[in-house]
């Protein structure tokens, strides 16, 4: 085995090693980021069909409607991503 067999070796070893500086497998915020896109591309869609002027209309009238949804699925959405930075992440085996 010459000596840049072993540097090779080294090398893989350092980079197949367990250790690795990714945070780890989070449910929480993942879906959380889910529930924000989901709400953004609602909102976004019934903007381009119905114009902010009819969109704003909608957040304030009494009736339940999916612009009043996509608002709390927002909430949602934040409160998991903020409950998930604060859970112990999950490592990969």
């Amino acid at each position: 085995m010459n000596k840049y067999q072993f540097q090779n070796i080294q090398i893989e070893k350092i980079i197949m090693s367990q250790e690795y500086p990714r945070r780890g497998r989070n449910w929480l915020t993942a879906m959380g980021v889910l529930f924000l896109v989901v709400a953004a591309v609602t909102l976004v869609r019934d903007i381009i069909i119905w114009s902010p002027d009819f969109v704003v209309q909608f957040f304030f009238d009494s009736e339940i409607n999916a612009q009043k949804v996509s608002l709390g699925v927002i909430a949602f959405g934040t409160f998991m991503i903020v409950l998930g930075f604060g859970k112990k992440n999950v490592q990969a085996r």
